[in-house]
């Protein structure tokens, strides 16, 4: 079989490596230099859906596996189907329940799926929101309704922190065009999990239950992130509040969205805020999250290729999903000064050698230019994802810590407590 994973960083490395087991040949547009290592780059940015579909259709992809929300937002999977391809995700209407927070927002107020309480401002009405902001006082969440690669939720612990905020937003026009509206939300106290959906527009399977660590700093404080790190299984959600999740949020929202026309397919990505009161949404989104693949997708035991075709074929109800008994954890490294400037093409090494201890999912890479030897250097915010596996949490933190620990590059810069909170809960049990 011949696959194209569409995607560029540590998640699409993640899910090359699943699909790497099922013995397909594997292509990557545009890949990184981890996954060249599992099959073959192609020089088509993720973006360019025309050049994407053509490549595909010229090179008789058997199914193709989209990573990013970009290209899903901008219709990627609408542009295969048409083509008669077979592709992991869903089209552009059903992907707007990421690209559009204030969709999300609403549609979950017409199905009555808990959420926080909320109000959508447009970007010309920054008086009314900080008048909102005055009159609903702190602690808030701001947000930009549309794409800001993970770092458009900002938590106001002050009402002077919301009003910089709002200003940010709308005044500075810091998220770009992500901000053209604006939501203030209630912010929600509790612990956060991730749930992964995967459906074929009828029948869905819930894949491990993960837990993100979104915050720059140790004891989740600092700007938000894509994701320094996660774990999976999450043990803040047991079989009865899965249950729960299931019937009160899943469930509406594939229900939602088919009644509304918008029927979904693929991986739904559900970030849940365990509150005292119930599990509620804090955002959906239309793929796997990064990093959350990188520990999800090797706690399957089961024929990854198989899985994405089943979804592509609309055969998801005949197929059964296995999970290994153990755990999985991944610890981000990141460049220095990220989330904000960093610095680009710092060498880095220790990659056999952590290799050599777990799994490394590269991010934000490449190779060196001009070089007589192939060097492998810093090129984004998030370099690397390292994951260790083992028999509970802490062995598997351990195998992360300890491979982490080979590599050197200028600035690196980690969590040393990811993970945290689930060891707290295995604590709790003893």
């Amino acid at each position: 079989m011949r696959i194209l994973v569409v995607g560029s960083g540590g998640r699409e490395h993640a899910l090359g490596w699943a699909l790497s087991h099922g013995g397909s040949e594997l292509y990557f547009a545009p890949g990184n230099p981890g996954t060249k290592d599992l099959g073959f780059n192609i020089a088509i940015p993720s973006d360019d859906v025309g050049q994407l579909v053509q490549w595909a259709r010229d090179e008789a992809i058997d199914l193709t596996v989209v990573g990013p929300e970009i290209p899903l937002v901008a219709g990627i999977a609408d542009t295969f189907k048409e083509a008669g391809l077979h592709i992991v995700g869903p089209v552009a209407a059903a992907a707007t329940i990421e690209g559009s927070k204030a969709f999300a927002k609403a549609f979950m107020a017409r199905h009555s799926i808990p959420t926080a309480s909320f109000q959508v401002f447009e970007a010309d009405q920054h008086e009314a929101a900080q008048h909102y902001l005055q009159h609903h006082g702190a602690p808030i969440v701001i947000k930009a309704s549309g794409l800001a690669a993970g770092k458009g939720a900002l938590v106001c612990k002050t009402l002077e922190q919301g009003t910089v905020a709002l200003d940010r937003m709308m005044r500075q026009h810091a998220f770009g065009d992500a901000a053209s509206e604006v939501i203030i939300e209630d912010f929600l106290e509790g612990e956060e999990a991730s749930v992964f959906v995967l459906t074929d527009g009828d029948d869905y399977i819930c894949l491990p239950l993960a837990q993100d660590h979104k915050r720059i700093g140790e004891g989740d404080t600092g700007p938000n992130t894509g994701g320094m790190g996660a774990y999976a299984p999450a043990p803040v959600v047991d079989d009865a509040l899965l249950e729960r999740v299931r019937q009160t949020i899943i469930e509406p929202t594939l229900e939602g969205m088919a009644t509304e026309g918008r029927l979904y397919q693929g991986c739904l990505y559900v970030g849940l805020m365990i509150t005292t009161s119930g599990p509620q949404v804090v955002e959906f989104n239309c793929r796997l999250g990064d990093p959350e693949a990188q520990v999800v997708l090797p706690l399957l035991d089961i024929d990854a290729t198989e899985l994405m075709m089943a979804v592509a074929e609309e055969r998801l109800g005949n197929t059964r999903v296995k999970c290994s008994s153990g755990a999985a954890a991944c610890v981000v490294l990141a460049s220095g000064g990220y989330p904000g400037s960093y610095r680009k093409g710092l060498p880095i090494t220790g990659l056999t050698e952590a290799s050599e201890q777990a799994l490394v999912f590269h991010a934000g890479t490449a190779m060196a230019d001009g070089s007589d030897t192939e060097h492998v250097v810093t090129a984004g915010g998030r370099v690397l994802g390292i994951t260790g596996q083992g028999r509970d949490l802490k062995s598997a933190l351990n195998g992360a810590y300890s491979a982490a620990a080979e590599i050197r590059f200028d600035g690196l810069t980690l969590r040393s407590d990811i993970g945290w909170r689930g060891l707290a809960h295995m604590q709790q049990k003893r």
